[in-house]
């Protein structure tokens, strides 16, 4: 059953992060990640919602919870500690 991580955090600056975002593509398909979204507060434009797919709660832990992405976030611009869901298809 296909799984949906929801991530919401803030960002510096949205167009870096927007940047470094389109370029972590190839970890992201490699980490399993089979669809994307992004979205942007209409209050804040640096606050973000990023929806990922997964086939597996295993592999978006493994993604979510790995050196990779945790380097590409703070190299990106993410201030704090995102919130981060994960949901399974009902």
């Amino acid at each position: 059953m296909a799984v949906t991580a929801v991530i919401q955090h803030h960002v510096a600056d949205y167009e870096v992060w927007r940047k470094a975002y389109d370029g972590f593509g190839d970890a992201q398909k490699a980490g399993g990640v089979t669809r994307q979204s992004v979205y942007r507060s209409t209050d804040d434009p640096n606050n973000v919602l990023i929806m990922h797919g997964f086939a597996t709660t295993a592999d978006a832990e493994k993604f979510l919870t790995g050196a990779e992405l945790r380097d590409g976030m703070q190299q990106a611009g993410v201030q704090g500690r995102p919130r981060v869901e994960i949901y399974q298809d009902a």
